[in-house]
């Protein structure tokens, strides 16, 4: 688990230490401002990412609200929302329902094989989840359908706050990359991997800038 002050500044002076490019980027976009958002449940944090998987961030916001407020509206007739979908309340949800609040056909599927999973108790608890790797976390839940390396990498930086992710499937990285070096082409998962070996054991803190890299 990432300590409370996740430490920020030990890892921008790491990262601005490994050439120049690096230091640019820290001293262009600041100080980092990670958040964590240690209140939630592996099982909500699945849900949550696949709304924004392939998406820009303003379209899963749009979808996530809808998913919300429609549960909302089952259980009380109201389109406010104080609580998150319960796993038993994802697997009676009508397809049409949810296909309504924006998700694909696949994404739906997604869902549901996640509200089983944690209703099964294949995804874990959070307590049960802080106690193992990063690599058999990802193992075991890339077992639910349509769950990739992506989606369980973001439950670890942004729920359990891991120290060193390094997402090398995710768009922004690659391209945040490519613009950082000014590339004609951005790398792929295997050659950021190899890149950002180099950033470890920052490589949280490193995604974090190189999905800021200026335009």
């Amino acid at each position: 688990m990432i300590p409370k002050n996740y430490g920020l500044i030990k890892a921008t002076s790491y990262l601005t230490l490994v050439d120049a490019d690096w230091a640019w980027l820290i001293n262009t976009v600041g100080p980092c401002t990670f958040e964590l958002r240690p209140e939630r449940e592996p099982y909500e944090a699945l849900i949550r990412a696949v709304a924004y998987q392939q998406l820009h961030a303003k379209a899963g916001d749009a979808i996530l609200g809808k998913f919300i407020k429609l549960f909302s509206e089952i259980d009380t007739g109201q389109a406010s929302a104080t609580q998150f979908p319960s796993p038993e309340q994802v697997m009676a949800a009508k397809f049409n329902d949810l296909r309504a609040c924006g998700f694909s056909g696949r994404k739906i599927e997604t869902l549901k094989s996640i509200a089983d999973g944690t209703l099964s108790g294949l995804v874990p608890s959070r307590n049960d989840a802080e106690a193992m790797t990063d690599e058999d976390l990802i193992q075991r839940l890339v077992a639910l359908k349509g769950i990739g390396r992506w989606t369980v990498e973001m439950l670890l930086i942004f729920t359990l706050g891991r120290p060193d992710i390094l997402p090398g499937d995710d768009f922004g990285i690659a391209e945040g990359y490519k613009r950082l070096k000014k590339l004609d082409i951005a790398p792929k998962r295997k050659e950021i991997t190899e890149i950002g070996k180099a950033w470890s054991p920052y490589r949280t803190v490193a995604s974090w800038y190189l999905w800021r890299v200026p335009k």
